[in-house]
């Protein structure tokens, strides 16, 4: 019992170091598996997923694969067992020809976590070889003078397997003359020897025939044979000598094929054909009888065919030299190859990347490369190396592994794309070289913000524009790529004129383009300050801005407004721009008339206005300042000049095309308003010819509504002109009752120009309100310009009289009563104003009475140059006229 304990014991120790033994070859990465040999495809060779301690479903995901250095693939990884397989019928005798152990090296490669394993498997032999003879049929001449004893050496048999199953024993039969006996070789090898135990007698028997078997230790054993026959032979007792019992030969592997690589030399003391030797191989290996040849005269060895180190280094042969009478002496050949540096490294890329991001971090790796040279010695020392200029070294991994990993950020914004050249150069003289090209491409990461073109846009656009006009493209590019190099447009908020800036303009998101949404009128807005942002389409997403600057130009789309003289009211007919201006029949050159006054809404050259006289009655007798507007007379006026001038004055602007407007004035030719009322009755008789008498009766009622409401407002000025009569004796001088008029050329026209007027002072002014009239001398004299109004608490002058120090010299007609100073005396004097009051309904009735078809309004506000058409300034005139507490009267002139 305590024996069978202790067998037990012994058994679980020794299973113990076994695993033992296992774990650490495969925590050092290696494991070592054996198979027989012959064995079929797909034969199972070790569970390599368990021993690495690999999860199935991560072989399939890490990319394994098995890689061996050699022209044939023995074994194959089985994807969905783990299992390594034979994927090829191996021959161990074709393999491992004269090694004792055969074993084949192979590498496992996880690609995902570039790591190798190596995998060694030892090929075991199996008996699936018989021993054979090189010769089956051989020929032995031997003299009957040989003494018993003598041995004959017999060609060995040769057998490709190993141990047990290679050659055992030899056996002869046939013949009792004859027997057999193995000696040991040198490296342990048996060799048969052919031993005479009987005389021969060739009266007897001149032929022997001999069976030598040999036997492997196989179950069960294979045998070869070789049949022998003996010819017995008259004596001859000389043998061959070489001159070397052994000779040694080292060749390079680069030696030319037919070369003479030794010269075996062999003599016989017998003469005659007993004399003559003749050399052949006595023992050579299958490989070395087809690299060598031997001469059978001469005893020169020659190569057939090229040596190569990496196979074979070095070769053992024997040579017999025999003469003519079957005596021969045996010389060992040991031909050593030496090794030349005729194989370039091998440079294989067992694993390696095709893309990497460019934030990868320093030290990434990239592939996993081998290098292995052939040869030996300095010739297979290996150095590897990159080429210069890309960030990426080298790093040695496990055994003869390189690692490429980089050696600093990238940036693909610089470089795209790499092609590294790794080279591995041996340390041969001259060196081989070998190369390997790793296209490595570098993903874009969203590192770079768009950059516009300019880093300020500015741009002009015509106002009156159509809506969706194209008014600039801004462009902004990103350094990334695909998606993170697409750059979008969109506009800032902002607000102009209180309304959104995108009611104003849109920005298209993929092109940049700069789109007017509505029509721009310069006159409303100038310019626009808007900021447009370019943003990728990276996570997160980079973004720049730039401002952009629209100038809208301005386009000559508004015509010249005339203020002065101002527009016609509706009712009125002529259309246009219509006023009425007195001019003095003894105007000098020069003097003035008028003013047309007009503005334009547009800038620049398109609001530069010009004047220019389109049509007059009589031409030559005014002329206007080109760019003042100003109405002159152009000549003295002649006593044929019609007394009612109409004026056209065209006011262009400088745009392009030019845009212009009209303004009509009616100039009328007189010296006192007599002659104007005159000249207002002879237009009314020419105007309306045809008025139905119907209408009498009411003016009639009108002029004496007229009339009476003049009579009152004279009572009350009256009376408050009494009580301040005490102040102003001290202005009033003895002459005072005749007041020199104002110039006929400062009257202001009827239709609604008494600003105009304003601009010439007055020395006697008389408001509606008769409790604020006041007498007023003053020094102020007339100017061709608009001055600035009066301030609001000093009550305008509505008549006055012209500074005697700026007034001209009397013309030589005859004087006329001002009506200033009549105006004076009705206020002063109650017959007077009873006087004017007479002259008023006089000069009423005696216009009803010379057209009773006529209103007073017609008689007395008829145009005759208007073609016989109402003057409604005429007729606002007569109504202050008869209404003084309601409207102002301005008159100038002589009445």
């Amino acid at each position: 019992m305590c024996a069978a304990g202790r067998r037990w014991g012994r058994r679980q120790r020794a299973l113990l170091w076994a695993v033992l033994l296992a774990a650490w070859e495969a925590a050092w990465g290696q494991l070592r598996y054996s198979v027989p040999e012959e064995m079929p495809k797909g034969s199972f060779v070790g569970d390599v997923a368990k021993d690495l301690g690999l999860q199935l479903p991560a072989l399939q995901d890490r990319g394994v694969r098995i890689i061996e250095r050699g022209g044939i693939q023995y074994f194959s990884l089985h994807g969905k067992t783990g299992h390594l397989v034979t994927a090829e019928r191996i021959d161990r005798e074709q393999l491992c020809e004269s090694v004792q152990q055969c074993v084949l090296r192979c590498e496992l490669i996880v690609e995902g976590e570039m790591k190798v394993y190596e995998i060694e498997v030892e090929i075991m032999d199996i008996n699936d070889n018989a021993p054979s003879f090189k010769e089956i049929d051989l020929e032995r001449r031997m003299s009957e003078m040989t003494a018993p004893g003598s041995r004959f050496p017999l060609p060995d048999a040769h057998d490709p397997d190993w141990g047990r199953n290679s050659l055992q024993s030899y056996e002869l039969s046939g013949d009792e003359h004859f027997s057999l006996a193995v000696q040991a070789g040198p490296g342990g090898d048996q060799r048969p020897e052919l031993v005479l135990a009987k005389a021969l007698d060739r009266e007897e028997a001149a032929f022997h025939e001999l069976v030598l078997r040999a036997i492997d230790g196989g179950d069960p054993a294979r045998t070869g044979t070789a049949r022998i026959r003996v010819t017995v032979l008259d004596a001859n007792d000389n043998a061959p000598v070489f001159s070397q019992a052994e000779y040694t030969v080292r060749v390079p592997e680069d030696v030319p094929v037919g070369s003479v690589l030794v010269s075996l030399t062999a003599t016989d003391a017998d003469e005659g054909l007993n004399g003559h030797v003749k050399y052949s191989f006595n023992r050579i290996s299958e490989r070395a009888s087809e690299l060598f040849d031997l001469e059978s005269k001469t005893g020169e060895i020659t190569l057939k065919k090229s040596l190569d180190f990496e196979k074979i280094s070095s070769l053992e042969l024997e040579v017999q030299a025999q003469d003519g009478g079957e005596l021969f002496d045996v010389a060992k050949v040991r031909i050593s190859v030496t090794d030349v540096n005729d194989n370039a490294p091998e440079l294989t890329v067992s694993s390696a990347l095709s893309e990497i991001s460019e934030d990868a971090p320093s030290g990434t790796v990239v592939a996993l490369l081998h290098v292995h040279d052939r040869d030996s010695g300095l010739n297979g020392e290996v150095r590897c190396s990159l080429d210069g200029g890309v960030p990426f070294r080298l790093q040695s991994s496990h055994g003869s592994y390189y690692r490429v990993v980089t050696s600093r950020e990238l940036d693909r914004e610089q470089v795209s794309e790499y092609n590294v050249t790794v080279r591995a150069a041996d340390g041969g003289s001259p060196a081989l070289q070998s190369s390997a090209v790793l296209a490595l491409r570098v993903l874009d990461v969203n590192d770079n913000a768009p950059v516009f073109a300019q880093e300020r846009y500015s741009a002009r656009l015509a106002e009156n524009n159509a809506a969706g006009a194209l008014v600039l493209t801004v462009r902004a590019t990103d350094a990334d790529w695909g998606q993170n190099a697409r750059v979008r447009y969109r506009l800032s908020e902002g607000r102009v004129r209180g309304a959104p800036l995108s009611s104003y303009v849109s920005v298209q998101a993929e092109t940049g383009a700069l789109y007017a949404l509505r029509s721009f009128d310069y006159e409303e807005v100038r310019e626009l300050e808007l900021c447009v942002r370019a943003e990728d389409g990276g996570a997160p997403a980079l973004s720049s801005n730039v401002s952009v600057r629209l100038l809208i130009v301005d386009e000559n789309d508004n015509a010249p407004q005339v203020l002065y003289p101002p527009a016609a009211p509706p009712g009125a007919s002529g259309g246009g721009w219509s006023g009425v201006e007195l001019a003095p029949r003894s105007s000098e050159p020069g003097a003035l008339v008028a003013k047309v006054v007009a503005v334009d809404a547009d800038a620049g050259q398109n609001a530069w206005l010009s004047y220019e006289l389109a049509k007059a009655t009589e031409p030559g007798l005014f002329r206007v300042g080109l760019h003042s507007g100003e109405v002159r007379t152009a000549r003295l006026p002649l006593a044929r000049d019609a007394a009612r001038q109409s004026l056209v004055v065209v006011v262009k602007d400088h745009g392009r095309p030019a845009l212009s407007a009209t303004a009509t004035l009616s100039v009328v030719l007189a010296e006192s308003v007599a002659e104007l009322l005159a000249e207002l009755g002879s237009a009314a008789e020419a105007a309306a010819p045809g008025e139905p008498a119907g209408s009498l009766t009411r003016w009639l009622v009108l002029a004496v509504a007229a009339v009476s409401c003049l009579f009152v407002a004279f009572l009350l000025l009256l009376l408050a002109l009494r009580l301040r009569r005490w102040r102003r004796e001290q202005l009033l001088a003895a002459d005072s009752g005749v007041l020199r008029g104002v110039p006929v050329s400062h009257f202001v026209g009827i239709d609604g120009v008494r600003a105009f007027l304003q601009s010439y002072s007055h020395e006697v002014s008389l408001t509606a309100d008769s409790r604020k009239s006041q007498l007023r001398f003053s020094g102020a004299s007339c100017c061709d310009t608009l001055p600035a109004r009066p301030p609001p608490d000093e009550p305008a002058p509505l008549l006055g009289e012209e500074d005697p120090a700026g007034s001209r010299p009397a013309d030589p007609a005859p004087p006329s009563v001002s009506l200033s100073g009549t105006v004076v005396s009705l206020m002063l004097s109650p017959d007077a104003f009873l006087a004017f009051l007479h002259h008023i309904l006089l000069l009423v009735l005696v216009g009803l009475l010379k057209k009773g078809e006529l209103s007073l309004r017609d008689a007395l506000c008829s145009d005759a140059s208007c073609g016989g058409e109402v003057d409604v300034g005429c007729v606002q005139s007569l109504e202050l006229l008869g209404a003084v507490g309601e409207r102002r009267l301005l008159l100038d002139g002589s009445f």
